[in-house]
């Protein structure tokens, strides 16, 4: 289903969520997550509300009404101040805004679409009365928590993984105070390993370690997990790429989205593009094969909505999985994104790609879009390319996401190279 081709929507960006990250550990990180929230304005259509916990200028609300031919006007932001290290759904009620919220709910067929389904999203939902969507009922998307939440988690995924028959790197799970000795017996088999948090998202609290690494002190660890936390000890696999799909479930059935190449830093994702580059283009079919089994052992628990699969290709060509996200991710949207501002241009299938980049000096979007402008880069609706910045102007006014768009993938790769100098990367 079309999230675009529904009913009114309150589009709820629950960035602080504890599907991904602990709350009270992962706070520091859920808040940079958060900056990012004004990209869920690019669904906005006529009758829908943003609850989002950051705040968008004019400046972007107008771009975005621009490119989108949808006005400002006719939709609704409703910013939620910082609460700390709670669900988005708490910081509503402590700020008091559930009667703005429930304002925009009243309409026939209005249902909330959550970033990720957690218990507090499902809980503000049955309060508003409202579905989320696309559950029929809020009980439907209840029951769908125990599996959201365990397919989350490193040792959800290798446990589910393993039984449908994924390709895996070989590992262990364990307690926190086991690591150390695990990294121990692993790397008496690999010069390398990986240590990742149970529940852990974007690199968040992973680490790469070598037999140098271990020697002489026991490891030094994040506070991820607590004291006797689950962890992830797997071999280190000398990728060429990291790629991932995305697929979506629906009444019926598992469909594919869109692939691609991720862009990563020490385990860090930092940019995507789409489609996957020839390099590791072959991996796309047993990749959707394996796609295809998690979207139907999610859906036998019940899970609707959209979720990833993550794998690494070794320098031989052959893929590993690695890791799901049942939530909307960093390309969910952008991805959406791209296919609506496409859409009149008439182009089937548009090369893509996200980014984010550090500017020398620092200044607002307005300055930004006259940039674009000047050297011709900005997002062109009626030849469907073009860069799109995509998330506001970040708060240092230097750290700067955006999205390209072309009709292939060279034409991505010469939009890159320009913006270098229209925004003056570093």
């Amino acid at each position: 289903m079309n999230e675009l081709n529904v009913g009114p929507l309150v589009l709820f960006a629950n960035f602080l969520s504890d599907v991904a990250v602990g709350l009270e550990e992962g706070r520091q990180v859920l808040a940079q997550w958060a900056q990012q929230a004004p990209r869920k304005a690019w669904l906005l259509r006529a009758g829908d509300a943003l609850v989002t916990p950051g705040l968008l200028t004019g400046t972007f609300r107008r771009y975005v009404s621009d490119l989108t031919g949808e006005p400002h006007e006719r939709w609704a932001i409703i910013e939620v101040p910082s609460a700390g290290a709670v669900p988005l759904a708490q910081a509503v009620r402590e700020a008091g805004l559930m009667d703005r919220v429930a304002a925009h709910a009243c309409q026939p067929g209005t249902a909330l679409l959550p970033i990720a389904l957690d218990a507090s999203a499902v809980s503000l939902a049955r309060d508003l009365g409202l579905t989320v969507h696309p559950y029929v009922t809020v009980d439907e998307a209840a029951a769908a928590l125990p599996v959201t939440m365990l397919l989350n988690t490193k040792t959800g995924f290798r446990r589910a993984g393993a039984r449908l028959g994924m390709r895996l790197p070989e590992g262990r799970v364990c307690r926190r105070p086991q690591v150390d000795g695990v990294v121990r017996r692993l790397l008496a088999q690999h010069d390398r390993v990986v240590v990742k948090p149970d529940r852990s998202a974007g690199g968040h609290g992973m680490r790469f370690l070598s037999r140098k690494d271990v020697e002489g002190t026991g490891l030094a660890l994040d506070t991820v997990g607590g004291s006797q936390g689950t962890w992830v000890v797997e071999e280190y696999l000398a990728a060429a790429e990291s790629v991932s799909i995305q697929m979506e479930n629906t009444a019926s059935g598992t469909r594919a989205l869109f692939s691609g190449a991720m862009r990563t830093e020490q385990g860090s994702f930092t940019g995507y593009v789409s489609p996957m580059p020839p390099s590791c283009a072959h991996v796309a079919g047993e990749l959707e094969k394996w796609g295809r089994e998690l979207g139907r052992h999610l859906a036998d628990h019940g899970y609707l909505g959209p979720f990833g699969l993550d794998a690494l290709v070794d320098t031989d060509g052959v893929p590993y999985a690695v890791e799901s996200n049942v939530r909307r991710t960093a390309t969910t949207t952008p991805h959406a994104m791209v296919t609506r501002l496409t859409a009149a241009s008439g182009a089937a299938r548009p090369a893509w790609a996200v980014s984010k980049g550090r500017t020398q000096t620092a200044f607002g979007l307005a300055e930004a879009l006259d940039r674009l402008r000047t050297h011709r880069l900005a997002f062109d609706p009626e030849r469907g390319e073009g860069v799109v910045l995509y998330a506001d102007a970040p708060p240092d006014g230097r750290s700067w996401r955006y999205a390209v768009i072309a009709e292939h993938a060279d034409g991505v790769s010469e939009r890159e190279v320009g913006l270098v100098e229209a925004l003056g990367l570093e």
